[in-house]
């Protein structure tokens, strides 16, 4: 099947400030043929720590721009992709398109096509959703070697509560998303420049079908798509992860703050106390390069 999709225009993506990073596209994984995909990819190839940053909805890989200089500083690779229907990625443009195994299958075959090895998983939001399954996966079990967790969940069909209700209700009633301005509301210190760049992606409603329908597709109720995976998710990260981890909370997030993320702490075995951000928000990266410092310093890569 022939997914139509809108490529954002390159000159969107002129002036984004503090984000001057490689670029690299793949536009044949299978499954995905004639869909353009965009990842950040720096650092020298054969690194012993390979940190695979997923953001979520309605960002892109910029949040990581905090973190990505901090990663890089240890010596590390780093590949931050774009989902599809964000960033420079492209953007199928039904919602439709759009489902839980669509991206999860899509960032399988990235991380196999790239080879990555000793991933370090760097997640929040939708990329804890969709990465935290990742490992299920036997055949990509022994890639993931470490984690790093921030405001996020696993969509275990446990229902909603009124405020992400809320919030799915508008996004889906509203074709013109006002993104940048969105993650302002939670992320006071954001510049007008800033601002721009998370709208970068969307020159018209029409780019924003993704943006609109992700909430809408959060496994809350115990029939939804992605629900088996995420317990078998639930189950490896308490049952059969080894690995380090850390946890970083933006204690200000009103929907995955502090008490849900208490929750997924228990369901990750070993995590230590979490690093508690009191004023930062859901994108808690925009305070990111403490909390990549804290993460490096406690897995003694810096």
């Amino acid at each position: 099947m022939t997914i139509k999709a809108l490529r954002t225009p390159e000159e969107r993506f002129a002036n984004i400030p503090d984000f001057d990073y490689p670029v690299s596209y793949v536009d044949d994984l299978p499954g995905y043929e004639g869909l353009r995909i965009a990842y950040v990819h720096d650092g020298p190839e054969d690194a012993e720590h390979t940190f695979l940053c997923l953001h979520g909805e309605p960002s892109w890989s910029f949040l990581y721009r905090r973190m990505i200089p901090v990663f890089l500083e240890s010596g590390a690779r780093i590949v931050a992709p774009d989902l599809l229907g964000f960033g420079r990625s492209d953007k199928p443009a039904e919602q439709s398109n759009y489902s839980f195994h669509f991206h999860r299958n899509y960032l399988l075959a990235l991380v196999e096509r790239l080879d990555l090895k000793n991933i370090t998983l760097v997640v929040q939001d939708w990329g804890g959703l969709l990465g935290l399954t990742l490992p299920v996966d036997e055949k990509f079990r022994a890639r993931f070697s470490r984690l790093i967790v921030m405001n996020t969940g696993l969509g275990l069909g446990r229902g909603m509560t009124e405020g992400f209700k809320a919030w799915k209700n508008y996004a889906l009633s509203t074709p013109d998303l006002p993104i940048g301005p969105l993650i302002a509301r939670g992320t006071p210190h954001l510049t007008p420049e800033e601002i721009a760049a998370y709208d970068a992606p969307f020159p018209d409603p029409s780019y924003k079908a993704g943006a609109q329908v992700f909430p809408a597709l959060v496994p809350v109720e115990a029939d939804m798509e992605g629900v088996d995976v995420s317990k078998q998710a639930a189950a490896y990260w308490s049952e059969t992860f080894d690995g380090p981890s850390f946890m970083a909370i933006g204690a200000a997030d009103p929907v995955l703050g502090t008490e849900a993320m208490t929750g997924l702490r228990k369901l990750i075995k070993g995590c230590p106390e979490p690093m508690i951000i009191e004023d930062g928000g859901h994108f808690v990266q925009e305070w990111g390069e403490p909390i990549a410092r804290a993460a490096l310093k406690h897995f003694g890569d810096l």
